[in-house]
């Protein structure tokens, strides 16, 4: 019995079993004339276009969550590459400071073994621990002392001329005055002209002194200063430095030099030792008597002989 007074699609009577098969048969003959014909694709495909929206929109929020996860993924992956890659970066900018800071030293050391072989002299090697560049006060701090036979006195140089000389010694280390100290003054020699005059220290880094030079000296721009050797102090020969201005002092009777060091006395972090050389202990060495040659010896002998006849 049909409910709401309409009539069940399908009843035990004749007519609903005539209206099934009916609709059977139809059935049928649609898909026969859509397997052979396809007639109804374009029916199919508006279906598809009029049902497509309500896949997406049905989908949307599952998708939306997919690509936040993936965005949080793909930022939190990229923000740790980037931390590894800034470490890396930084470690390699390490190494490569490092790097050069050891082919700097390498080529100091090269340059102070080479200044040692071509001395010949007695030299001890000493690192920089500490320097002090005050005005009043040019001062540095070996890392060689007493038990290292370092004594005061000792002059200090680099691959490029000389520093200074220690002036305290302890037992692990020694403080040396640079030649540039206010209170230091060095015996030097112009070694274009052979004028002996003294340099002495101004408080300035890049800067040594030399008054009283006699205007009739010659002495100008460029020449080059190398240790006179008075004094006993300093081995003659060593550079000191360039002059770089000169002009008249303030009663305009002499000349006023200024010249530049040549050691590196704010970059050297390696330096050489000068010890003394011994002094030759007991007589002279006998010295070979000097005569004519052996081939002249025998025809001048007879000529020699006391009482011979003329």
């Amino acid at each position: 019995m049909a409910r709401n007074g309409t009539a069940p699609l399908f009843s035990d009577t004749a007519a609903g079993t005539l209206r099934l098969i009916g609709y059977l048969a139809l059935a049928c003959v649609l898909m026969v004339v859509d397997q052979r014909g396809g007639w109804l694709a374009r029916l199919r495909y508006a279906g598809a276009l009029a049902v497509e929206p309500i896949y997406r929109l049905a989908a949307l929020p599952a998708g939306l969550v997919q690509d936040a996860r993936l965005a949080l993924a793909e930022r939190s992956g990229l923000t740790d590459e980037n931390r590894r890659l800034r470490e890396a970066l930084l470690l390699a900018q390490a190494r490569l400071n490092r790097l050069d800071a050891i082919a700097d030293q390498n080529q100091r050391l090269k340059e102070l073994l080479d200044v040692r072989h071509v001395l010949g002299m007695n030299v001890q090697l000493a690192r920089l621990l500490d320097i002090d560049l005050d005005p009043f006060r040019h001062r540095i701090v070996l890392d060689a002392g007493a038990r290292d036979s370092v004594a005061v006195g000792q002059v200090v140089i680099d691959a490029h001329g000389v520093m200074g000389q220690v002036v305290e010694v302890l037992p692990h280390m020694a403080v040396a005055m640079l030649i540039t100290d206010p209170n230091h003054a060095l015996p030097v020699t112009v070694e274009r002209t052979g004028l002996r005059t003294v340099a002495y220290g101004t408080g300035a880094i890049d800067q040594l002194k030399l008054p009283n030079i006699p205007l009739s000296a010659r002495v100008q721009v460029g020449d080059r200063l190398v240790t006179s050797g008075l004094g006993g102090r300093f081995p003659a020969g060593f550079p000191v430095g360039e002059i770089v201005q000169i002009g008249p002092d303030q009663a305009g009777m002499f000349a006023v030099a200024i010249a530049r060091p040549a050691a590196a006395l704010d970059r050297s972090g390696e330096v050489l030792l000068l010890h003394d050389l011994a002094e030759p202990v007991g007589p002279p060495a006998p010295v070979a008597p000097v005569g004519p040659p052996a081939q002249l010896a025998p025809a001048a002998a007879p000529a020699a002989a006391p009482g011979a006849p003329r």
